[in-house]
């Protein structure tokens, strides 16, 4: 075996415990700033299929859109930036663009224009920006950052004409775009923008399947770290990925692919839910998901505790908010909340080891 193959790249992650019911609890900032979310995964012990308000949840999901062949500079064209972008709430990400390769391209439902390119683009668009945080001493990727929100951007106005121009003639960029606002049926300057390009509308892909007779880890909620009446994080996390990918927790002497085990203390379930939602998923919904995953302990379950995984592009150009993301060996980018009957939850969120530490 190879050396290099023995070594696992060094990750990030953060776990801290709080409660819903604390007027402190910053669970929805860190949703809500999760901007680029491509599947959620759920996992409830003691449960054989989604419950029907689940269901429901799930089925309102935003549909999103894919545009071929965009020009960027179509986001700053006057109607749609007055009556598009700078009301918020757009997601805009490039399609199938490599974070260390190629030119990545998103739009903040914040109005921030990310801009990650390489050093012959940065040159050529001749924009202000900055070295990208994972160049080495000789600077080869550059991030320009544009706020469409800002007033030097108002339509005439010389920086506005200057990006502008910059986009549209000197180099005018394009991708295929994912493309999605939340509840934006009957939006008439988005659906005239699609008219003009080719584009398909999607539905987020649902899948569901139950597990029978599943060790699970067992989980105290005043105990986030681990100790003998509960899991670490690293370990549970580690499971939830071996459920996820159906690998088997049971070492059987006949299972030559996997020796994974269930990590101690454990509790044999009859039955587990798995539930995996898929596509350009927007922080607004998952966090009517959350709201709607609270409202499941109001009737007594089996269960204490049932987990919700959230995984972002592992080619976006950023993680939480506006923090710069890079692939480094598995663009790592998401986060996992576990619910409790009595309203606390842990949050975990993890990246690669060249990002910032999450918020």
């Amino acid at each position: 075996m190879f050396p290099g193959l023995e070594k696992c790249p060094r990750s990030l992650l953060v776990c801290e415990k709080s409660s819903f019911e604390h007027e402190k609890s910053g669970l929805n900032n860190h949703v809500s700033k999760h901007y680029f979310n491509h599947k959620v995964s759920l996992v409830i012990p003691e449960c054989g299929s989604p419950p029907p308000q689940l269901a429901s949840v799930i089925q309102t999901f935003s549909k999103y859109f894919l545009v071929k062949n965009l020009p960027v500079y179509e986001f700053l064209e006057e109607d749609f930036l007055e009556n598009v972008v700078r009301h918020g709430g757009l997601y805009a990400l490039s399609y199938k663009t490599l974070i260390d390769q190629d030119n990545t391209i998103a739009l903040l439902p914040n109005s921030q224009l990310i801009l990650s390119v390489d050093k012959d683009t940065y040159e050529q668009l001749g924009l202000e920006g900055k070295a990208s945080q994972y160049s080495h001493k000789c600077p080869m990727r550059y991030v320009v950052t544009v706020d469409l929100t800002d007033k030097s951007m108002a339509p005439g106005g010389k920086r506005y004409q200057r990006v502008l121009s910059s986009l549209k003639d000197r180099l005018p960029l394009k991708s295929d775009f994912l493309l999605a606002r939340h509840r934006s049926d009957g939006d008439r300057v988005l659906q005239s923008l699609l008219s003009r390009y080719h584009w398909k509308d999607y539905s987020p892909v649902v899948s569901t399947h139950t597990l029978r007779d599943l060790s699970c880890p067992s989980l105290q909620s005043k105990d986030l770290h681990g100790d003998q009446c509960s899991c670490d994080p690293h370990s549970f996390l580690e499971w939830l990925g071996a459920v996820s990918n159906g690998v088997s927790c049971d070492n059987a002497a006949t299972d030559f692919l996997s020796t994974y085990v269930c990590p101690e203390p454990k509790t044999a379930i009859s039955q587990v839910l798995h539930c995996a939602v898929s596509g350009f998923l927007l922080p607004e919904d998952i966090y009517s998901l959350l709201q709607e995953l609270r409202r499941y302990f109001d009737e007594p379950k089996f269960t204490s505790w049932l987990s919700l995984t959230v995984h972002g592009f592992m080619d976006s150009p950023v993680s939480w908010g506006d923090r710069e993301h890079g692939f480094h060996k598995g663009g790592e980018n998401f986060y996992n909340v576990v619910l409790f009957k009595n309203q606390d939850y842990w949050l975990q969120m993890g990246t690669g080891s060249n990002d910032k530490c999450p918020p």
